[in-house]
């Protein structure tokens, strides 16, 4: 058993039994697509396995490692961009304390990250930073040629060798690389640098349970064992449950029935902020795994009650091809009371006593009820509370409702064809050799 349960009693005004019934019936040949490897990118299909191919020597080599990084770090930098660093984040921040950069805990090394945009004043304002503080870092790229995380390497590591040396420099630079090829794996294998794999066959935003998110994720403090043992769990009930009562399932034919009823847009809803990372890691995988072929649910992200004072407007009266996926928190880590008091001005008393998650609870139903009435149809995937075990279950449960729900789509779940235009496009602006024609056109189009 695993401790996500997927409930759809607010979505029934608006999809049919007959509607759900086109994609219950599909569910054993997708889940038998993907454990067949028989469908299209199935060359990436190696995150399926991945919680039960993790060996206790492995745990304890990146756990080894980063105790390693933590006794010589106040700061670890994760270079990386999409899958490289937003799985990683995504976990960081959910299950960190949410004002640890302001502690600043002389035992605890802040995770921080470059790579993911090409701000000049975000590099310089680092750059200011890790002149003050002791610092490595990881530079995690399969090739070593994406253009923000490679050009944050260059800089960074020109920065790190000039403040320790080069010698020392290469002691605090990990590279989490392809096995075998890509400039990254040569400058690694020639520099010496600790180096771990990126299997050839888990794409970036399948990655989290890779080298690529555990390293950070240990440096942090986070227990890798339980969170990979959460995956894991979600990935026995899986395989011994590929049928359509699959609360994975569930979530994957409840999108397609509201999708093909014209439910273009979904919102990822958390009532509870350390969950935001989670929804920007969830955009990346749904969005760049459905996304193409003139096809996809568009994924969006709020987090309530915040959001509902600046998107709750449209949400309840906007146009009707919404709906919303809730991650509901049954219990919150920690407790607080709300106090009465004597004048009673902001006429709260009445709510006087009540721990605040009840309040959030509360807010959460009359939520959900209000925008069902609106129009909006509210999947509620719920967990018991925030902890590396649930979060890990979290993971391969959106990992594996994705590839189901592309695989019903009709779409190759693992490539991403589309992100090459915006590429060749810089490349040929930036004068890169071989894309001189091409910047002719586009130079003549922007003039």
């Amino acid at each position: 058993m695993i401790n996500i349960t997927t409930k759809l009693d607010q979505i029934s005004n608006f999809v049919t039994e007959d509607q759900l019934n086109i994609y219950r019936n599909k569910i054993k040949d997708t889940f038998k697509t993907i454990y067949d490897k028989s469908g299209a990118g199935n060359d990436f299909l190696g995150w399926t396995t991945l919680p039960s191919e993790i060996t206790s020597d492995f745990i304890l080599d990146i756990k080894n490692q980063a105790e390693i990084i933590r006794k010589k770090s106040e700061i670890f930098v994760v270079i990386g961009i999409g899958g490289s660093y937003l799985g990683a984040r995504a976990v960081i921040e959910a299950l960190s304390n949410q004002f640890s950069a302001i502690i600043n805990s002389p035992d605890t090394t802040q995770v921080i990250y470059a790579g993911h945009n090409m701000s000049e004043d975000y590099m310089v304002e680092l750059l200011d930073l890790l002149d003050k503080k002791d610092y490595s870092m990881a530079v995690i790229s399969k090739s070593g040629t994406t253009t923000e995380p490679a050009v944050a390497f260059r800089i960074l590591k020109n920065h790190l060798e000039n403040k320790y040396g080069k010698e020392e420099a290469k002691t605090r630079i990990v590279a989490i690389t392809d096995k075998e090829r890509g400039a990254l794996k040569t400058l690694a294998n020639s520099e010496g640098y600790k180096t771990y794999i990126v299997p050839d066959n888990v794409g970036g935003r399948y990655s989290v349970l890779t080298p690529v998110g555990l390293l950070p994720i240990a440096v942090a403090g986070i227990d890798i064992e339980e969170l990979v043992n959460g995956a894991l769990a979600v990935e026995n009930y899986c395989k011994s449950n590929p049928n359509s009562d699959n609360a994975v399932a569930q979530y994957a034919i409840a999108r397609q029935a509201l999708y093909h009823n014209n439910k273009t847009n979904e919102i990822l809803v958390s009532y509870e902020p350390r969950m935001q990372y989670i929804a920007e890691w969830w955009k990346q995988l749904y969005g760049e795994s459905e996304g193409k072929d003139g096809k996809g649910i568009f994924p969006v992200s709020d987090i309530f009650t915040t959001d509902l004072h600046s998107m709750g407007q449209y949400i309840q009266e906007g146009l009707r091809n919404i709906f919303e996926t809730v991650i509901s928190i049954e219990k919150p880590n920690k407790e607080i009371r709300i106090p009465a008091v004597d004048n009673d001005l902001d006429q709260l008393n009445y709510i006087a006593g009540k721990r605040l998650s009840e309040v959030n609870h509360t807010a959460e139903t009359a939520t959900i009820l209000a925008h069902v009435d609106g129009g909006v149809p509210n999947i509620i995937i719920q967990i018991p509370n925030i902890s590396a075990e649930t979060i890990g279950e979290l993971i391969y449960f959106f990992e594996m409702g994705c590839a189901l729900s592309g695989y019903m789509l009709e779409v190759n779940p693992f490539d991403q064809p589309g992100v090459e235009a915006y590429k060749k496009n810089m490349f040929a602006l930036l004068g890169k050799k071989g894309f001189e024609e091409r910047a002719e056109a586009l130079k003549n189009r922007i003039k």
